[in-house]
């Protein structure tokens, strides 16, 4: 699933059409705000309580519906915000096996590998960011 912030970052080109292309297939819109982007969830949390209430229902009627045809495994549910990202993180256990992440990390993982990121500490550790001293 691809989870569209509502302060998108993606302005020249519709989100799900880049999702695709990245993911290499068809990625289902959970088109409900996440209910914590910003100060939502603090200012006025009588709302934003609500407000993920709702998105909780529709992230899990999206992985019933993925699940119909009896896949078992954890369903990703991507975004590019980081607030949202913190936010959908939370619907992990109540959402039936849900793992939310960041769209360039799934992206990593499928050109790079499972490894990406210890490998790309490891080449930064060693030599591979120039250091400039003032």
């Amino acid at each position: 699933m691809y989870h569209d912030p509502c302060h998108t970052p993606m302005k020249a080109y519709a989100p799900l059409a880049v999702t695709k292309s990245l993911m290499g297939q068809e990625v289902p819109l959970t088109d409900r705000c996440c209910g914590d982007a910003g100060s939502f969830a603090y200012s006025r949390p009588d709302i934003a309580t609500q407000v993920k209430f709702r998105k909780q229902q529709d992230i899990e009627q999206r992985a019933e519906k993925l699940r119909a045809d009896g896949f078992k495994g954890d369903i990703k549910i991507l975004t590019s915000c980081p607030a949202c990202l913190q936010g959908l993180s939370r619907y992990e256990d109540d959402a039936g096996g849900t793992q939310a992440d960041y769209i360039v990390v799934e992206l990593a993982k499928h050109l790079l590998g499972d490894n990406w990121m210890a490998d790309y500490v490891g080449k930064a550790n060693n030599g591979g960011i120039e250091r400039v001293l003032l």
